[in-house]
């Protein structure tokens, strides 16, 4: 059974206000660096899908106060989508987004900064003639206790059977130098019988995996056209997955994301809410907790729950804090700051 999770601060502010250089905003990501500085990016533009779209990234310094919104990546011409953000163990930190005018053309870039995110090397495709998207799509990777990193990947192809549709696809993007190279897992397998999509999506699968690791193996969670979060587990390191499974969870197709903390404690963000398709509410935004590894959630705090859309959320952990961000209307990147009471 689920134990208690108490709070003992919460705080939430906007990485900037009104008065910004993009109509819209989306897909935001964190770290958190030394003397408890956080770095958020995200993508911006008119909106999704359009060519002026830019990948943005802000600084929170240690005594509060965030700075100007900076344009860090921008090829003319082209949309840019979901930056993630993560630091190696060597303290390096790597920006990943995609590039494409649609999302089954994505390829992946990748910058790298080794002065705590102040200078960046100019992008680079993170694998040589990727065309779908390699690497973390949306949720940040993990670093294993082997000492690889492990990135949640997935795919977005056309259904060959039902044509103008779309199958989704899982995997994991495996890195055993650092971060040179990667190797990806095999598809996560799905069960056809328990896919059907809903009537008014174009697409049936998983994607958008959040990754952690226990004494027992790497584990996701997943977002789904089926009106759950699914779930797959690995026993051999990211390399194979268990056919994926429903979890209880409700999800809404949207995105969602998840941390362990150094306890052992789990944090999910999510849409609590069932159905697929742009009619689905993306609201209320929720954090639910488990102590089990997953096998039960609750303590729900709620961070939204008014009308217009949460979503997209990105959560990391230092210690017994929690640092939260999420799509605001896409007008805005809230910004939570969440104590644990030990």
């Amino acid at each position: 059974m689920h134990s208690t999770v108490e709070l003992q601060t919460v705080h939430k502010e906007f990485v900037f206000e009104d008065k910004r250089p993009f109509l819209s905003c989306h897909a935001s990501t964190l770290i958190v660096l030394e003397h408890d500085e956080v770095l958020v990016a995200w993508f911006g533009g008119t909106a999704e899908k359009n060519s002026d779209v830019a990948i943005w990234i802000s600084r929170r310094q240690s005594a509060g106060g965030w700075g100007e919104p900076v344009k860090i990546a921008d090829e003319e011409g082209v949309a840019h989508w979901n930056p993630v953000l993560f630091q190696g163990a060597d303290g390096r930190i790597f920006l990943f987004y995609k590039v494409g005018h649609e999302i089954i053309d994505w390829h992946t870039r990748v910058m790298v900064s080794t002065d705590g995110g102040h200078t960046w090397s100019g992008p680079k495709e993170l694998v040589d003639g990727d065309r779908g998207g390699r690497g973390p799509v949306k949720n940040k990777p993990i670093l294993l206790d082997s000492g690889a990193i492990a990135a949640p990947a997935s795919l977005e192809r056309p259904d060959p059977d039902h044509p103008g549709k779309e199958i989704w696809e899982a995997f994991a993007d495996l890195s055993f130098d650092g971060g040179a190279t990667w190797s990806s897992s095999g598809i996560v397998p799905l069960d056809g019988s328990l896919l059907q999509g809903q009537a008014h999506t174009k697409a049936k699968g998983v994607i958008q995996p959040a990754l952690w690791e226990d004494a027992n193996g790497l584990h996701m969670l997943l977002r789904s056209t089926e009106g759950w979060i699914y779930r797959s587990d690995s026993t051999d390191g990211g390399a194979t997955w268990c056919t994926a499974y429903p979890t209880p969870l409700p999800n809404n197709n949207s995105g969602l994301d998840v941390v362990k903390t150094d306890n052992g404690l789990l944090a999910l963000v999510c849409n609590p809410v069932q159905g697929s398709g742009t009619s689905s509410p993306r609201s209320p935004l929720t954090v639910v907790f488990s102590s089990d590894n997953g096998e039960s959630w609750g303590n729900e705090f709620i961070l939204e729950d008014g009308p217009g859309e949460y979503s997209y959320p990105a959560v990391v952990a230092k210690g017994n804090r929690l640092y939260i961000t999420y799509t605001w209307k896409r007008e805005r990147i809230a910004f939570w700051q969440m104590q644990l009471r030990e």
